[in-house]
């Protein structure tokens, strides 16, 4: 495999596990904190289907701006080696 492949291909896999990650773990803390709420105070399922909201909007937030980053950093990989250190 060649060396920018390989690079793309890295690239690729910790876009892949950042993004998964940027979705899951609020949406799953938010949920939690919900159901607690849900369970101390009686108030149906409202607190919890707000958490999830508020959950994908912030995990919506970070995407994109993660997802501008890996832009940037998606076309450094396809510059030359001699435009890069400039």
């Amino acid at each position: 495999m060649e060396k920018k492949d390989r690079a793309y291909m890295l690239l690729g896999l910790r876009i892949v596990g950042d993004f998964g990650a940027t979705i899951a773990i609020p949406v799953v803390l938010f949920v939690i904190v919900g159901q607690y709420i849900e369970a101390r105070y009686g108030f149906g399922p409202w607190p919890t289907i707000i958490a999830f909201v508020l959950a994908a909007v912030l995990s919506g937030h970070m995407i994109y701006k993660k997802a501008k980053q890996y832009n940037i950093e998606y076309h450094n990989l396809e510059k030359p080696d001699d435009e890069k250190k400039k």
